[in-house]
């Protein structure tokens, strides 16, 4: 990737995580014809040298001990033979895939520099920068280990293997990070791709904690893809990776310049402080690069953006159940009755948790897939909280002011009915109104609790005016097509504004204030 002016990062695409390759009928021709040519022949030697890396991969910790496995194979025959073969055949790989590498700097040694923190992370084909690093140590997902030929380089490579599913997988993975790391050359030097998943490029997303817990000092490693045609990049949408091999293979030849910045040495602070370290070298190596930085994160599968804790889809829940709605035949007036019937499930005794064929007649849609669609946006299995769908959906629509909606979403998060809200009913009630589950919201409850117990009018007032969190209201909590009210512009009587001045009386009685009028009822009601 070379070198780019801010201002047009993020000009071609909505977020990071999109990345769609554009061809002309030239190039889409042109690519055909050497296609059909190089790329079975190109995959053909890349399987060839897998398949001659695999046994070889298998004997270096032949007939180790499990004691003798836990320590670092950097001497004798198994490290002088074994890993001069193994590297040989890595860049004999991705030569037959066509990559032509050239290297800016001096690598660091292990002792100056345990770390090597790569970025930006494009695809599975930026593990073209190992054999140029001495086939650093890396750290996998477990379920690697199964894949044939992959999962014996792995154990070749004495990967740090962790199940993310897993909260002691995850531990025991930072533990032995940390004690690697720590080992004052010990162990070789490892390597990590700290945003922790693929982007177009455009932007360089936050920097994950992992390679800076252990406060060592960073050797930052710049990944250039100077071509034309960006066909390298495999992201969360767009180009997949199937296209992203074809389009690579078909070119006669690839660039790639893989750039050792200085070795960075950490502050006090920043060994006290991870994310302030991960943040500052994100920082170095974005203006190195000429791009931003941002606080754009991959939240499992779901691209978000943290803002003061919170983390905020880049693909709102709620704006893809408004289309969804829409494309079911609900008009705007519809869609109000259907929010209107949450609030009144919410009251019954049937309490406000409901399953996919509940949802049909609830939302009034004629299509079921249409609810199962509906339900897997807010929930992994096929219950969904009626709230969370009431309170996003309404907060992207124009039925009502924040003010409104905020108090609904207060009285249906006051569990107690004690006017006020705990920790986690914060938690809650942010992750209802932004559509995602919220799980770093200390931030915002401690701004809350400063002038005493949390309650709605303290809520009201932290979000409309803290800097921080009107952006919340202003760039995020907006209908579409809306004007949005820029965070530097104070708001009017602690309102964004009140979209409800041409509905109906009745329905903006039913939406604004039924909820007001029996919020008694609704405090006493407890989550089953």
């Amino acid at each position: 990737m070379e070198r780019r002016d801010s201002r047009q990062a993020t000009s071609d695409y909505p977020h990071p995580f999109i990345h769609k390759l554009k061809l002309t009928r030239a190039q889409r021709i042109r690519g055909m014809v050497l296609g059909t040519i190089l790329f079975p022949i190109r995959i053909f030697l890349v399987a060839l040298c897998f398949l001659l890396m695999w046994p070889i991969a298998r004997l270096r910790l032949a007939g180790l001990s499990e004691e003798e496995r836990s320590r670092p194979v950097v001497a004798g025959w198994r490290w002088w033979l074994l890993h001069s073969i193994i590297r040989f055949l890595s860049r004999a790989a991705f030569f037959f895939l066509g990559f032509w590498v050239q290297v800016k700097g001096r690598r660091a040694g292990c002792k100056e520099a345990p770390v090597l923190a790569v970025a930006p992370h494009s695809s599975f084909l930026d593990m073209l920068v190992l054999p140029e690093t001495q086939l650093a140590t890396v750290v996998s997902r477990s379920e690697n280990q199964k894949i044939p030929v992959i999962g014996a380089l792995l154990a070749f490579n004495q990967s740090v293997m962790v199940n993310r599913k897993n909260p002691e997988s995850r531990k025991q993975a930072i533990a032995q990070i940390i004690e690697r790391l720590t080992s004052n050359g010990y162990w070789p030097q490892m390597l990590m791709f700290p945003e922790g998943t693929t982007t177009n490029g455009t932007i360089l997303i936050k920097f994950k904690r992992g390679a800076f817990l252990a406060g060592v000092p960073v050797q930052p490693v710049l990944l250039h893809y100077p071509n034309k045609l960006d066909t390298v990049r495999w992201t969360h949408k767009g180009t997949t990776w199937i296209e992203t091999l074809w389009h690579t293979c078909s070119q006669l030849y690839t660039n790639v310049t893989i750039e050792y910045l200085p070795v960075y040495t950490p502050s006090q602070e920043e060994k006290d402080d991870p994310n302030l370290y991960a943040d500052n070298v994100q920082k170095l190596m974005a203006k190195t690069l000429g791009i931003p930085a941002t606080d754009h994160v991959m939240e499992g599968r779901v691209p978000t953006r943290m803002l003061g804790g919170l983390s905020l889809p880049l693909e709102p829940p709620a704006r893809e159940t408004l289309s969804l709605l829409h494309k079911d035949g609900l008009r705007k007036s519809e869609v109000e009755a259907a929010l209107t019937q949450m609030i009144d499930r919410c009251q019954s005794e049937q309490g406000w948790r409901a399953v996919v064929d509940e949802l049909v007649p609830l939302m009034g849609l004629t299509d079921r897939q249409t609810a199962a669609k509906i339900c897997g946006l807010y929930s992994k299995d096929d219950k969904v909280d009626l709230r969370q769908i009431y309170l996003s959906v309404a907060a992207v629509s124009s039925f009502m002011d924040f003010k409104s909606l905020l108090h609904i979403a207060f009285t249906l998060y006051d569990r107690e009915g004690s006017g006020s809200l705990t920790a986690v009913d914060v938690s809650d009630l942010m992750g209802a109104l932004v559509g995602s589950p919220q799980y770093h919201t200390e931030e915002l409850y401690s701004e809350l609790s400063r002038r005493g117990a949390p309650t709605e009018q303290e809520l009201f007032r932290v979000l409309t005016t803290h800097p921080t969190y009107q952006k919340l209201i202003s760039e995020y909590l907006t209908s579409e097509g809306a004007e949005s009210t820029t965070p530097s512009t104070p708001l009017i009587n602690g309102k964004v504004g009140n979209n409800n001045e041409g509905l109906p009386n009745d329905n903006r009685s039913a939406l604004l204030y039924k909820t007001a009028d029996n919020s008694s009822a609704l405090s006493q009601k407890k989550d089953d």
